[in-house]
């Protein structure tokens, strides 16, 4: 039997031809797979950028099923079906065909966003940016997502004009009533673009809140203060603050010291023992250098500020407060005087 006899045979056999033309879509699909992982991903091997690796490997399967579902839309044509069947069928085969299809396009834009986020994490060498690309995955696919809805809706025969239109009406009622929640979604947004904070910093907003940052989320920033206790900041009053981070631009801090001496004290001999003094501090940086400074004549000692710089913020406080021990016991074994706070009255009789 020829091919062309076979042929014939099989478009007077409806059942026949649907089976046969799933039979071949099923082989494509297959086939597909196969060429795709044997030959394109080993010539995609060989290239500079893993970009076209990931996309085969990723798009290979859906693109696969894609034609698997148009031979099953096919093969239903010949059929004489009940066409209530055949609708329902050819509605779900083609939602499933617009579910792979933003599958794909989800897929491709997140390979494309992961390898972006790779090179701009590699430049710049922040954390921040990596939360970001992570905000940035969530939109696209919350987005693309909706989109796709867009178009297996039409499919069932839901009209997404009217839909369009309700929902913009509804969105402005929701805008209203979600102002604080977006402005904390916005106000994330810019405080990762803008890169004044990162986890791991030490920051102060004001006289109560001050400590390292746990998180920054979508919404809200987590604080840990400095007796461990756990403070929320919601994002839109955190872009709005005054922010003194301790650790940006670098983790080096300075650290002051005021103390006073007696009035009749040599003053060259002071700057000298306490610079001596600081010189010979643990976690001390030599630039740059420290220095003290005699800050006034007040009104009971002559008032001096010692000024230094240490490697990290975390240990200043510890720095700082061994540096004061250290300052009174060199001004002491030095013989120079501190003086208590004094005050003369005088009384006359009258």
């Amino acid at each position: 039997m020829s091919l062309r006899d076979y042929l014939g045979l099989v478009q007077q056999n409806k059942y026949a031809y649907s089976v046969s033309l799933l039979i071949a879509f099923f082989l494509m699909s297959k086939l597909f797979v196969l060429i795709s992982q044997k030959v394109i991903l080993r010539l995609a091997k060989k290239t500079r950028t893993d970009i076209d690796d990931l996309l085969v490997r990723k798009t290979n399967k859906p693109i696969s099923l894609i034609l698997l579902l148009i031979g099953i839309r096919l093969a239903l044509f010949p059929l004489w079906l009940n066409q209530g069947i055949v609708k329902v069928m050819e509605h779900l085969i083609l939602s499933l065909i617009v579910i792979a299809i933003t599958y794909i396009i989800v897929a491709v834009f997140d390979i494309f966003i992961d390898n972006w986020g790779k090179r701009v994490s590699e430049r710049t060498n922040s954390a921040v940016d990596s939360q970001f690309i992570k905000l940035f995955h969530r939109f696209s696919r919350v987005f693309i997502s909706i989109v796709g809805l867009l178009f297996v809706l039409p499919i069932w025969g839901i009209q997404i004009g009217p839909l369009l239109t309700s929902l913009g009406i509804a969105g402005i009622a929701i805008a209203f009533a979600l102002q604080s929640s977006l402005a904390n979604i916005f106000g994330g947004a810019s405080i990762l673009l803008d890169k004044s904070i990162k986890v791991g910093d030490k920051i102060k907003l004001d006289n109560e809140t001050m400590g390292t940052v746990v998180d920054v989320g979508l919404r809200s920033t987590k604080i840990r203060t400095f007796d461990n206790e756990l403070v929320t900041v919601p994002n839109g009053k955190l872009a709005d603050s005054k922010i003194l981070n301790f650790i940006q631009p670098d983790s080096s801090v300075r650290t002051v010291v005021e103390f006073g001496v007696e009035y009749g004290s040599d003053t060259s001999k002071v700057r000298e023992v306490v610079l001596n003094t600081l010189n010979h501090l643990p976690n001390l940086l030599k630039e740059p250098e420290p220095k003290v400074l005699m800050a006034e004549m007040g009104e009971s000692a002559l008032r001096f500020r010692a000024l230094f710089w240490v490697n990290q913020f975390d240990v200043k406080f510890d720095t700082k407060a061994l540096a004061i021990e250290n300052i009174y016991n060199a001004l002491r074994k030095a013989g120079i005087g501190i003086p208590f706070p004094t005050r003369t009255v005088y009384m006359k009789n009258k």
